[in-house]
């Protein structure tokens, strides 16, 4: 019943404009504004002083949820940890045969120089550079040995 009085007051307001428009404007009528007669009042409200009242259940469900949270994270990771283990364990035996294929071809190229610096030619040659000679065959000297049969013992 408000709302129909409350409707009629706005009916009514709207056609006493529009016949003060008429009488004003010498007959020719405006059309009213949409929403002209809607009227809105703002008030301010002052929450500064309002202190919220604490909750025991909340806290216990807020507990509760990060308890959860922590144990379906752990789940998760104890679940996607074997497999990280395993790429990275992949990494690693990768490079781990890239490494040993280096180290195989160093080695070889490391043999082929030592084989070149101990071969007989290059020794005639530092021989023939540092001016050594074969000494004769009389000035060869063989010691005897006399102690063949004993072994030394350790007290």
């Amino acid at each position: 019943m408000y709302s129909r009085l409350f409707l009629r007051g706005f009916e009514q307001a709207a056609k006493a404009r529009t016949e003060n428009a008429r009488r004003a404007g010498g007959g020719a009528a405006l059309r009213a504004f949409a929403n002209d007669d809607i009227f809105l009042f703002v008030k301010r409200i002052d929450n500064s002083k309002i202190v919220r009242e604490a909750d025991p259940k909340a806290r216990g469900t807020c507990w509760k949820l990060i308890g959860s949270v922590v144990t379906a994270v752990m789940l998760l990771i104890s679940v996607l940890l074997p497999s990280a283990y395993g790429l990275m364990a992949g990494y690693q035996i990768q490079s781990l045969r890239q490494e040993g294929e280096r180290l195989a071809t160093e080695q070889s190229s490391l043999e082929l120089s030592e084989a070149q610096l101990l071969s007989p030619a290059r020794m005639e040659e530092l021989a023939r550079m540092q001016q050594f000679i074969d000494p004769p065959a009389q000035k060869v000297v063989y010691l005897e040995n006399a102690q063949a049969g004993t072994v030394a013992m350790n007290k």
